[in-house]
């Protein structure tokens, strides 16, 4: 007698499939909660929202966001890569907020908060 060998592979893909659906539906249920803890880990809560654009520009790191977000076009020291060097350039502070809030070529816009574009344009031309 020979054993089929695709059954196994059918009740881990049943399995599979089960357990995607059972996890969506705890999600769908905890939605709420899944927002609060999110909003939590992202500006602190509730009283960063509250607190609006004065809290969310007090916290703003420059050197952190850059980290978290142009290193990949930039380069690590951002003098280039994908996306142009950002080292003594020599656009002005609004050609920069400018491009920091609607993109240019292949940057996208938004990539900045817009309470936050003065302080990031302002940490560019301090690049050198």
């Amino acid at each position: 007698m020979q054993k089929n060998a695709i059954v196994p592979y059918i009740l881990i893909m049943a399995f599979g499939i089960g357990l995607i659906f059972f996890m969506s539906i705890q999600g769908v249920n905890n939605e709420a909660e899944i927002a609060e803890e999110h909003a939590a880990e992202e500006g602190g809560g509730e009283e960063a929202a509250e607190g609006g654009e004065e809290a969310a520009a007090g916290d703003f790191d420059p050197e952190a966001h850059a980290q978290a977000n142009c290193i990949s076009c930039h380069g690590s020291s951002y003098e280039g890569g994908v996306g142009p060097s950002l080292v003594a350039t020599e656009l002005a502070q609004e050609d920069i907020e400018d491009i920091l809030i609607n993109g240019k070529g292949t940057m996208p816009g938004g990539l900045v908060p817009e309470a936050n574009v003065a302080a990031m344009a302002e940490w560019v031309l301090s690049l050198e």
